[in-house]
């Protein structure tokens, strides 16, 4: 069967008649400095090894922005010295190839690449050339640049005949049996209008949620882990054995066509409407635009929640909609000039793992973190990143002197994903984790059996846990003390002003002359010193779930505090109440109640609060704090990182107006706040039409109450919310009984708000 000769109008893996022109004269490479040949030698090198280990060994030695950086070098030479470029140079051809596992196919059509923007001016000069070329004025369409791995489907009358990687563009692997596995891809189109032949192009992923799970797997099974979810879908596609990849949880999303017959469009939007019918995984997140701006729009909103879709994405591909003009655009050798990907930041980096090192927290949790070399990710430079527990340290697989691959994304503690196995030396070493504190030299254990964490049972005079409670008290979700950092208190404990965090409020003017991090050169005491005192005295009157903030008692963090003090209303009340009451406590519950109880059963932590009891901090809510307030009835769901507050002080606000703040979104949630990188919260809130507020809202709620929010508030596609009608003297709810089950506050075990 011969295929009609169209174009074809897919995402990442673009065809389109090369419409190159005429080349110009090629200059003599001889006159181009040898300093500039040989980089251009070194580079074009690097990248094809590169490209390999990535695209056939299923095994990225560096990050897509390190990459990234490597080809601009490249183009940087090639532009400043036209001479080095060949059709063989990495920037002129399609990345990729083709191992010797599976059987080498030729695509009906060639699987192009994308040429990449990095920056708004690099999107307008395409969209400028595009214009200047006929399409101006005729609208974009954007999706998002998924992160896994190229494949073109090819049916015959409705049937899958041929599964294919993209290899180098030409010829691909055939990977038929295992992508017949997938339950995405339809063995037979549906419908009575399936086309006599159409290949089709999508992108098989990994989904995000279901990564960390496979890698357990990986590593329990003697297996090296995946270094992140793009090699997941690689090296779980590329399986000898087609039944391993039935077990991976393998998803597709096409993008486009190639070759077809009997299948006539017009525009890229109307093929994916069309690949839906027959039965294909399109996206629900492409939209068709009128002008740049709204491209801008586009890529903006999506950077902003790119973590909260189920598949990795770094970027967003924006395309020319009309397939006519797209075939007046026509293509360069490598990509369509109707066509380009504009990529994110990236947010992840690959480095060497120098050592793994141990934090004791606040309550005695040990925490093993990276030490890594600086690398840069997400606009900053990074050195620590987070591995969590020991068990976790296992199951990613990780070893002392890996190349491993970080992530940064946003307000986000840097994390190590994995391990870059390939490039092992064999010098790596496991970690192990230590039998002793590092601070206290106390020896380390878990609290009760199955617990993940190890701890320093040591806590009241383990220094490291000393530090760390002195500096939460005096935290923004806490007493909120100025001056009381992280030095400050280290100071102060190392010159003994400072037993513990009871004897915080009793400092005295004489006592921070002493400390040098409190005076002058003259020893007089210092603007901060002064600072200290006056913050010391005017929190002492902060309402009492502050103050059980400040006690470092494990799983009550602001929400839990907030729901204690509403309870019981006074420490004493607090401290007398049985595990019982505690618990049935509205959004308290069994863990927090224990935790509550185990805790005031220690002798030195009833002396930290009587200290501060002694020195004047206040034990009891005043009656007008229990008073109904603005948002008294008002369920609000915080998700991403707000511009203007902390988590810890966005629930504080609301719930110091009598709101009331969860964890989960549903028809009856009041507000969903949302800042950047949100979670799937948003989702959920578009889903059940939840009134959306931004910062900007956020501050309208706070300040004015829920009406006026309201008002400003959307359902997150840009529309009002329908207002809630008053109710009638017939409609007023009867009065609730109390539960004799209640949804206990989220908090991890430090105390801390659970994340979004």
């Amino acid at each position: 069967m011969v295929p009609t000769s169209v174009r074809a109008v897919s995402s990442e893996d673009d065809v389109a008649t090369p419409q190159v022109g005429t080349a110009p004269e090629r200059a003599d490479v001889t006159e181009v400095p040898e300093t500039a040949r040989s980089r251009h030698a070194e580079l074009s090198e690097e990248l094809d090894r590169l490209a390999f280990a990535y695209y056939v060994k299923d095994a990225p030695q560096v990050s897509d922005g390190q990459y990234d950086e490597l080809m601009g070098e490249l183009k940087a030479l090639e532009a400043e010295h036209p001479a080095l470029v060949t059709p063989e140079s990495p920037s002129q051809k399609v990345n990729g190839g083709f191992g010797a596992t599976f059987s080498p196919v030729t695509h009906l059509e060639r699987m192009q690449s994308l040429d990449n923007a990095f920056d708004s001016d690099e999107l307008s000069a395409w969209a400028a050339r595009a214009d200047r070329d006929g399409a101006a004025g005729a609208g974009y369409l954007c999706e998002l640049k998924i992160d896994g791995l190229a494949i073109d489907l090819v049916y015959e009358r409705g049937r899958l005949v041929r599964a294919a990687t993209r290899g180098d563009g030409v010829t691909g692997e055939d990977v038929t049996a295992n992508v017949a596995t997938m339950a995405d891809v339809p063995q037979q189109l549906a419908g009575d209008d399936v086309p006599e032949l159409v290949e089709v192009r999508g992108e098989v992923y990994f989904p995000v949620a279901a990564f960390a799970e496979v890698n357990a797997a990986q590593v329990e099974a003697g297996k090296a882990p995946f270094a992140n979810p793009r090699n997941a879908a690689a090296g779980s596609l590329r399986q000898k054995d087609p039944k391993v990849t039935a077990t991976r949880p393998l998803r597709l999303l096409v993008h486009g066509i190639g070759a077809r017959t009997g299948f006539d469009l017009e525009r890229q939007s109307q093929a994916y409407e069309k690949l839906k019918s027959f039965g294909l995984p399109t996206s629900t997140r492409y939209e068709v635009v009128p002008d740049l701006e709204a491209v801008w729009a586009y890529i903006e909103r999506y950077r902003e929640q790119r973590h909260s879709v189920e598949h990795e994405i770094d970027g967003v591909v924006v395309k020319i909609d009309q397939v006519a003009l797209q075939r007046r655009l026509g293509s360069t050798s490598r990509a369509p000039r109707w066509a380009i990907a504009f990529k994110y930041p990236p947010e992840e980096a690959t480095t060497k793992l120098l050592d793994i090192r141990v934090n004791v927290g606040r309550t005695g949790r040990v925490t093993p973190f990276g030490y890594m070399e600086p690398v840069k990710v997400a606009g900053s430079t990074v050195q620590l990143a987070t591995l969590h527990n020991a068990s976790e340290v296992v199951r990613k697989g990780v070893l002392i002197g890996d190349t491993v691959v970080i992530r940064k994304a946003g307000d986000v503690i840097p994390e190590i994903l994995g391990p870059v196995v390939d490039v092992r030396t064999g010098d790596e070493v496991p970690f192990v984790m230590p039998a002793e504190c590092p601070e206290c030299g106390t020896e380390l254990r878990h609290e009760k059996e199955g617990d993940a964490d190890i701890r320093c049972p040591n806590a009241r005079s383990c220094p490291a846990q000393l530090r760390e409670r002195v500096f939460h008290v005096a935290g923004r979700g806490a007493f909120d003390i100025e001056v009381l950092g992280y030095e400050a208190s280290t100071s102060l404990l190392e010159s003994g002003l400072l037993t513990d965090e009871g004897d915080v409020f009793a400092l005295t003017a004489e006592q921070l002359q002493t400390a040098d991090f409190f005076t002058k050169k003259d020893g007089t005491l210092s603007a901060n010193g002064q600072r200290l005192l006056t913050n010391l005295q005017t929190r002492k009157d902060v309402p009492l779930w502050r103050v059980l903030v400040g006690l470092s008692i494990r799983h009550v963090g602001p929400t839990a505090a907030q729901a204690l003090a509403r309870e019981f209303r006074s420490m004493d009340r607090l401290m007398a109440a049985t595990e019982e009451e505690l618990a049935a406590a509205d959004g308290v519950g069994p863990t927090i109640a224990t935790a509550v109880r185990d805790w005031f059963a220690v002798d030195w932590h009833l002396g930290v609060v009587e200290k501060w009891r002694r020195d004047g901090v206040r034990m009891e809510d005043e009656a007008s704090d229990a008073g109904p307030g603005p948002l008294t009835g008002v369920t609000v769901v915080v998700t991403g990182s707000l511009r203007d507050h902390s988590r810890d002080q966005a629930i504080a606000a609301i719930q110091e107006r009598g709101g009331k703040v969860t964890g989960s979104v549903s028809k009856k949630t009041g507000f969903v706040v949302v800042g950047a990188d949100p979670g799937s919260k948003y989702d959920k809130a578009v889903q059940v039409k939840a009134p959306v507020l931004d910062d900007d809202g956020f501050a309208v709620l706070l300040e004015q109450g829920p009406e006026a929010a309201r008002a400003v508030a959307t359902i997150g596609d840009g529309s009002e919310p329908e207002p809630v009608p008053e109710p009638t003297e017939g409609d007023q709810p009867a009065p609730k009984k109390r539960a004799s089950r209640k949804k206990e506050a989220p908090a991890d075990d430090e105390g801390e708000p659970a994340p979004s």
